[in-house]
């Protein structure tokens, strides 16, 4: 069966509902919420602060260190296996190559500033997610940054190139399917993450990389408004698209 409309009804250049907030962990430097659809992620920064040990230290500037993690019942699969895991390294080290090209951290040197991203639900989308709050969580916490940084998942479905997969549409087993997340620095025009799981052409992948950059931009408003309604409205409502 050919998949020409989506089963939640939203139109192909579509993302999912999105809420985002900015300084929702009191102990933290600065933190954020964002959910989009079913998948909440939450940041917490802290720091800069000394490095520890000292032979990681670089004199030259601060190092960012993100550490992504899903909940164990997050999932909508599986139960996941607490604790590191090769997955979970490997989403750490892509969200760190995101957001490193948008912050300056010349002003720390030898000191760390550490990103948590822990994902209590997710229905797909997670490293999205994590970057879109991480993003937030660092501005919150008043580091130097040119720009917020995007996130979004595209691909294809059977025959339709989409934005923001969902896991039914990620499942979909009568046609192939590719997911492709990416990061997008508006301010550049920057495309700061490209990944691929699945089968695409060219041409299609080009096509959902503009959908998504045009997505990007808009999770990018939500993004700021976060930021701006934290200062202006601090025990303010989530944002919402």
């Amino acid at each position: 069966m050919t998949y020409e409309k989506r089963h939640d009804q939203r139109r192909p250049e579509e993302t999912r509902v999105i809420e985002a907030k900015a300084g929702v962990i009191p102990n933290a430097d600065g933190s954020a919420y964002f959910k989009i659809g079913n998948t909440v992620a939450y940041a917490a920064v802290y720091g800069p602060r000394d490095l520890h040990p000292k032979f990681m230290q670089d004199p030259s500037k601060g190092v960012l260190r993100c550490n992504y993690n899903m909940m164990p019942f997050s999932g909508m699969g599986d139960r996941v296996r607490p604790g590191a895991n090769r997955r979970s390294k490997e989403i750490s080290m892509v969200t760190e190559k995101a957001i490193l090209p948008v912050i300056d951290l010349s002003d720390y040197p030898n000191a760390v500033v550490d990103v948590f991203i822990e994902l209590p639900q997710t229905d797909a989308g997670s490293r999205c997610a994590g970057i879109c709050a991480a993003s937030i969580a660092l501005a919150d916490a008043g580091l130097s940054m040119k720009d917020l940084v995007s996130a979004v998942s595209v691909g294809k479905v059977d025959k339709m190139i989409v934005v923001d997969l969902d896991y039914e549409e990620e499942a979909y087993d009568d046609g192939p399917v590719a997911d492709v997340p990416i990061a997008y620095i508006s301010a550049t025009d920057e495309i700061s993450l490209l990944q691929m799981d699945g089968e695409i052409t060219k041409e299609e992948l080009m096509k959902g990389i503009e959908m998504g950059k045009k997505a990007c931009l808009k999770i990018n408003e939500i993004q700021k408004k976060a930021l701006k309604d934290r200062f202006n409205n601090p025990n303010g409502d989530h944002n919402e698209q």
